[in-house]
């Protein structure tokens, strides 16, 4: 499923109603006798459908759970979007009263919300279609979609086992990246570790039949700030010589997770333009099994 935003209501959209625990009476007659019929309880990110009379599909109400008040409450109200993306039919969509749900900020939950890893599915599982989603005013679709893209990438880099995720395409990931916005990537790859004074990425990694790497992207101009992102790249940590157990190797492919998110929180930062002097640097590393292997 995948939910984009729209910045028109057409004469098809459906409204999303939200109501507190203890707020149900204020929703619309119909919708509120039909939620009382069905014995909606407005759990924070519970959804009902609402039928007209015809059995058709006319709206929606999110539960927004005891409530509350303060900014706090409100951004925690606004990610409750999120729970829309898994669980409305296919179609256009619009927030009755998007000041109960925070604005901008629910805009992205309902976009995040649609996240699915499939990459490794046979075939795309039939999720119900798309979702077209009124954006909130004051919603910039630029900034949101990009914020998205960033998060989305992360995900799939942590999701996405050893096996395809090694420093090699880790560096390709970064490559990628870079290429898409201008940015120089360098790389120093095994043995030159040794003579540029990176001695320890070089021996967590020198073990693996894919070589430890340095990766040090750059964007932006020189006389503006520099921002400086370092993620660790270890993308698969056995233990060296000093072998883990099981449990303990069971999720490793998100050893790399912070890797993931400043290459992550890069895009974002790229794609929004930001006026800053960007450098990530990742050591890239599996730090395997071998005769060679790291004590």
């Amino acid at each position: 499923m995948t939910v984009t935003l729209v910045s028109a209501k057409t004469a098809a959209a459906l409204p999303v109603w939200t109501a507190e625990k203890a707020g149900l009476k204020a929703l619309p007659a119909a919708t509120a006798h039909w939620a009382k019929a069905a014995r909606f309880s407005a759990e924070a990110g519970a959804v009902l459908i609402v039928p007209d009379t015809k059995g058709n599909v006319a709206g929606a109400v999110l539960g927004l759970g005891k409530g509350g008040a303060g900014e706090g409450a409100m951004q925690r109200r606004a990610l409750l979007g999120g729970a829309l993306a898994g669980k409305l039919p296919a179609g256009e969509w619009y927030f009755a009263d998007e000041t109960a749900v925070g604005g901008p900020l629910a805009s992205l939950a309902l976009i995040l919300g649609g996240y699915r890893f499939d990459r490794y599915r046979s075939s795309k599982a039939d999720d119900g279609g798309d979702i077209r989603f009124l954006a909130a005013d004051g919603s910039d679709r630029a900034d949101i979609e990009g914020i998205a893209a960033g998060v989305f990438l992360a995900r799939d880099l942590i999701n996405t086992p050893t096996s395809d995720m090694g420093p090699a395409e880790l560096e390709g990931a970064v490559r990628s990246v870079g290429d898409g916005f201008g940015a120089r990537v360098d790389t120093i790859e095994g043995d030159a570790l040794l003579e540029r004074n990176f001695p320890m990425i070089h021996a967590v990694g020198r073990a693996s039949a894919s070589a430890p790497r340095l990766l040090d992207l750059c964007w932006g101009r020189p006389e503006d700030p520099k921002l400086t992102l370092v993620g660790k790249g270890v993308c698969f940590d056995t233990g060296g010589l000093d072998i883990k157990p099981a449990s303990g190797m069971l999720l490793m492919k998100k050893d790399m997770g912070g890797a993931a998110n400043v290459l992550g929180l890069a895009r974002m930062v790229m794609a929004a333009k930001l006026p800053v002097r960007l450098r990530v640097l990742i050591p890239a590393v599996e730090n395997a099994i071998s005769g060679d292997a790291f004590r």
